[in-house]
This record gives structure tokens, sequence and C-alpha cells, in this order.
């Protein structure tokens, strides 16, 4: 089977879940509705699943300017998106600057978290990367998935969601993508260049649907991977700079 693209995840709120789509834009900055909101805490600091692990389960659709969450008892709360007040949030090593969104928005999410919370929008597409606007792009083989299966003796198939990539790549042994760093790959219409490793953390043993820890990723990754020279600990799928910006769908070859 020739190298394709497998799947294609875009999570329109950061912590909350991601959704299969069938064909993007890939920008300069990655995919301009991909993480494009988040959750901020009282001191605007970002929330992640990491600290509210319910919102996991929390599905989020934007349409025409009308944003819905979908909560994990059905309950949808839905507006049109209106900016309020400027912010700068506080998240890993940068500030980047985001408006708030007022609506009912804030009220679901802040019982979820069992404290106050603010949806916002960042004003800049790709400012909700979690490795900086340069960091474009995702990719994950398929078949590490499988790897992964079998060395936390999963007993089923491990759902990628989990790890929350942009890019699926079928077609390829399991993390070939590691040997992809620092070359240049062409993703249907797009060409991006991996630059690193993406380490895992505990959100990876949610399950996607319900928030809840089902499955000891990281110590499977500590015993299968953890020996390995990567640029960042428990690593599984690289993250990638967009040399070429372009269309990118499900099914789209991908070649080094």
């Amino acid at each position: 089977m020739r190298p394709h693209v497998a799947w294609i995840h875009v999570a329109p709120i950061k912590a909350l879940a991601v959704h299969d789509v069938g064909r993007v834009e890939l920008t300069r900055n990655g995919v301009e509705e991909d993480r494009r909101f988040c959750v901020v805490d009282e001191q605007d600091r970002m929330l992640n699943a990491k600290r509210v692990p319910a919102f996991v389960g929390v599905r989020p659709r934007l349409e025409d300017g009308t944003l819905a969450l979908r909560l994990a008892d059905g309950t949808v709360v839905s507006g049109h998106v209106e900016l309020a007040e400027a912010l700068t949030v506080s998240m890993y090593r940068r500030r980047p600057t985001a408006r708030v969104v007022a609506g009912p928005f804030a009220g679901a999410l802040s019982a979820l978290a069992g404290r106050p919370v603010r949806l916002v929008r960042f004003d800049r597409p790709g400012q909700g990367v979690d490795r900086g606007e340069d960091a474009g792009a995702t990719l994950l083989s398929a078949a590490a998935l499988d790897a992964l299966a079998e060395a936390a003796r999963a007993g089923a198939a491990v759902d990628p969601r989990r790890f929350r990539m942009l890019f699926g790549v079928g077609g390829v042994p399991a993390h070939e993508e590691d040997r992809w760093i620092g070359r240049r790959v062409r993703i249907g219409g797009a060409t991006v260049v991996p630059m690193g490793n993406v380490g895992r953390c505990a959100v990876t043993t949610l399950d996607p649907d319900r928030g809840v820890p089902d499955l000891d990723t990281l110590g499977a990754l500590a015993r299968y991977r953890g020996a390995l020279s990567t640029t960042e600990p428990l690593a599984f799928g690289v993250w990638a700079r967009v040399a070429e910006p372009g269309a990118v769908s499900v099914g789209d070859a991908v070649a080094v």
C-alpha cells in the first residue's frame, strides 16, 4: 500500500474533542480553524485536559460563525461567536493575544471545570498550536498505533484521537515519521518539514469520549520507546513546519 493520508483530525478548541474532516487547507501557520479557541482560568492561563479531563468529551462544531458545544450527556450549548474584551493568554512559555467569546459557553465549561473559566479566540491562526506558529502540522504513522497497542497489551485497537494529531499516515512502518525529521515531505498539495518528536503527557491516557484514564499509554511508551534518542521524551509522532501551503485530503499521497 502506498503512503497516504489515513485521517485528518482537527481540534477547533484546545482540550476539547477532535473531529474527523475529509480535507483541509494547510497554510504557513497550519489549519486556520485548528486550535483557534481555548479555555482559560481566572488568571487567563490556558486550561488543558490534564487539568480538566472532562473537556475531552465536549464536541465542538463551528459553522458559519455559530459555535455549538455538545456535552457528554447530550446537552448542546450554541450561539453566534461574539468577541468581547481582549486579553493575553498564558500558555507554556508564550503569551498569545486573544478575545473573550461572549455567550453561554463560559457557563457550560465552568460547570465541567468546577471553577470559573472563559472561552477565548486567538487573534491569529496558529497561535493556539502547542509549539508555536511555526509548528503548523503534526504527523503520526497509523502503524504506530498497532505497536503501542501491543506494548500496552491493550487487547483492542488504540483510538488515534487520544493523540490529537493533524495527519495520520497509512502505508508506512510504525514510527517511520521519526526518520523524516529534517526532510521535506510532500503531503497532498502541501510540503512540510518535520522538525522534532512530539512528547506525550497524561492526556493520552484518557478515553477520548469519556475523559477518564483507561490506557497506560505513558507506561507503554516508556517500555518500548523510552531508551530512544528523541527530541522530546515519550515520543509518539512528529511536529512539522509548513514549507509549502496547499490542500490536503484523506487518501492523498505522502512522499519524502
